[in-house]
């Protein structure tokens, strides 16, 4: 197998396909930007950090990458319920990198080289190797193209225009151009960066400083991570009028607003003149200022993505409170490049054109280090068990959010860079981080991924749960054992007996007060059960109607998802479809009725031809 490109997505896919047993190549064109953080210097967030422990639950690599090199973690929305918690943290760049590349050496079957894919190598519509830039054909059964940014990639600075894959690297050509010799359908999209700033040239006492959890967490759910010692923080700042009055001066270089961008970027972190724009009416714009690493004085400015003119972006920064006489060390820049829509794909990330080629990453029109390494993630599983003439490694929309990026992706396309959030999930109470092993580490075991190791603490972690629900269920608490509990959180107290189970499911308490109750805590010591395992206990209580019914209401999504459409059916023969609902069917290719039915322009009436049609 050969993974083309060493980013998120191309980590993840050569590790798990090397982890799979399958003697795998990824080829990069510099060694040294292994899973390169190009942007901010984080993983994690608002749906992607529930992404990141998705991965480690499965056998990825990224939660443990992210925890070894953390300079800051926080769990986000704390003040929301717990399906919308979301773990985050500040990273180490340049030891990112440099963990990652340790972890891939680490690993039997894997083989890195440093070259550029310029052309597949196709036999009878299937894949058969890559030429390379350098003059090489190599052979493989499989190949997973994951080139992120880099395919006839093209840098903006105002009027200055150069190619590239990210600032100071080469473009990768040939690829496209090959894809679409081949019947692909292609298009462009753009993202960009901010400036990075000197530290010491910052005045901080003029900003809002934003520290880490005072009780940090971790991504990855092995005990080889440990939670921080020591954390950096991160810093809050604000634009005002006189910086978008600076902006404005350099619209008219803007590539931006010329008209020589013509890709799409992303509408959840739009550039700063793009903000300004958009929002007029609005005074301000948050800035975060986050450091780059522990042995640094680089900082990222998070929220002023730019693609202005050099001596704009001087002016306009050094308008911003604290940056009075920021020194810049590197300059804001816009990147345009090609991908191919993901309407392409089957659910496997293989392309439907070609067997044995699969996307993954950037490539598919998302943005984000997690979503790209969740993509590398499962195109490698399924690269693998393809090799093996196993059945293919799909999630369902409630198993995981790599279900829905996936099913999103594959059913609707996008036109604009895809970026995951909790609102894409129609079942994210079920789909919440802190249960993400017990989800999927039991899929990602049986499929040789996910460790022994792993699978052991899941099921002790199962074992424990259901050790403390036979235990608050059972075991009665009386008044006086409790009150001073819930006189000091505020909630009413009993004036009788009643079972554990009912009182502990307050909102007003949390795990850390069941431990203040003298039985409860003899109990969680005698039999050893972890923190985390408590937060579990506490959710369950409190929000078991809640997850009940998301649970029934999945079982409905199941009545159509078990009815599969076979691969070469016929959507001609069903003279009763709609003229766009056949036009979708035929380009997506349905594998059952639910993804049918996620399919824009197929309407309610056209399932229901197909449901009577497919039952005859």
């Amino acid at each position: 197998m050969i993974v083309v490109g060493a980013g998120h997505a191309g980590s993840e896919a050569a590790a798990a396909a090397a982890n799979l047993g399958k003697r795998t190549l990824l080829i990069t064109m510099d060694l040294t930007k292994i899973a390169q953080m190009s942007c901010n210097p984080a993983m994690g967030g608002i749906a992607k950090g529930q992404i990141v422990r998705e991965i480690d639950a499965l056998g990825g690599l990224s939660g443990i990458v992210s925890d070894l090199s953390a300079l800051q973690f926080r769990m986000l929305n704390r003040s929301k319920g717990p399906a919308v918690w979301s773990p985050r943290t500040q990273n180490d760049r340049a030891l990112f990198t440099q963990i990652w590349r340790q972890e891939l050496e680490k690993i039997p079957n894997l083989d890195l080289m440093a070259d550029m894919v310029i052309g597949l190598v196709i036999e009878n519509e299937c894949v058969t190797g890559v030429k390379t830039q350098l003059g090489l054909q190599i052979d493989a059964r499989a190949v997973i193209l994951t080139a992120g940014t880099f395919l006839n990639g093209k840098i903006f600075i105002g009027n200055t225009q150069f190619g590239g894959g990210r600032i100071g690297e080469p473009k990768s050509y040939g690829l496209t151009e090959n894809l679409i010799d081949l019947g692909f359908e292609a298009g462009r999209m753009k993202t960009g960066t901010p400036p990075r700033v000197d530290r010491r040239s910052l005045d901080f006492s003029k900003m809002e400083e934003q520290k880490g959890d005072d009780e940090p967490g971790k991504f990855s759910f092995l005990p080889r991570t440990k939670t921080l010692e020591k954390q950096l923080s991160c810093w809050i700042t604000y634009t005002n009028p006189v910086v978008h009055d600076t902006l404005r001066i350099g619209f008219s270089e803007s590539p931006l607003f010329s008209g020589e961008i013509q890709g799409t970027g992303p509408r959840y972190c739009p550039s700063i003149e793009d903000k300004i724009v958009r929002f007029s009416d609005k005074e301000r714009h948050q800035l975060f200022v986050e450091p780059e690493g522990w042995h640094t004085y680089e900082m990222y400015v998070n929220g002023f993505s730019t693609s202005l003119p050099i001596d704009v972006q001087i002016e306009a920064l050094r308008r911003v409170p604290g940056f009075e006489k920021a020194r810049i060390m590197r300059f804001g820049y816009a990147i345009e490049y090609d991908y191919f829509p993901p309407t392409q794909l089957k659910h496997t990330l293989e392309t439907k054109r070609i067997k044995g080629l699969f996307f993954a990453g950037q490539i598919n029109g998302t943005t984000g280090y997690e979503e790209a390494a969740a993509q590398g993630l499962i195109a490698g599983i399924n690269a693998a068990l393809q090799l093996d003439d196993k059945e293919p490694f799909i999630l369902s929309r409630d198993q995981a959010y790599i279900g829905v990026l996936i099913d999103d992706l594959v059913t609707k396309g996008t036109d604009e860079p895809y970026r995951m959030f909790t609102s894409r999930a129609e079942y994210r109470t079920l789909l919440r981080q802190d249960n993400a092993d017990l989800r999927l580490t039991p899929l990602g075991y049986k499929i040789g991924l996910a460790s022994d190791e792993s699978m052991r603490l899941v099921e002790k972690k199962q074992r424990d749960l259901e050790k403390l629900f036979d235990f608050v269920t059972q075991t009665s608490i009386k008044p006086e054992e409790i009150n001073p509990v819930l006189v000091e959180k505020q909630t009413p107290p009993i004036n009788q007996g009643f079972k554990l189970k009912k009182v502990l499911s307050r909102p007003q308490l949390d795990y850390r007060d069941y431990l203040k109750i003298d039985k409860f805590r003899s109990f969680v010591e005698e039999q050893n059960i972890p923190p985390e395992t408590l937060q579990q206990l506490e959710i369950q209580l409190k929000y078991h109607k809640y997850i009940e019914k998301e649970k029934q209401n999945a079982e409905k999504f199941h009545r159509l998802e078990d009815i599969v459409i076979p691969e070469n059916f016929d959507y001609n023969k069903v003279p009763s479809l709609s003229f766009e609902g056949r036009e979708k069917l035929i380009k997506i290719r349905p594998r059952n009725l639910g993804q049918a039915s996620r399919i824009s322009g197929v309407s309610t009436s056209d399932i229901q031809i197909l449901l009577v049609y497919l039952g005859r």
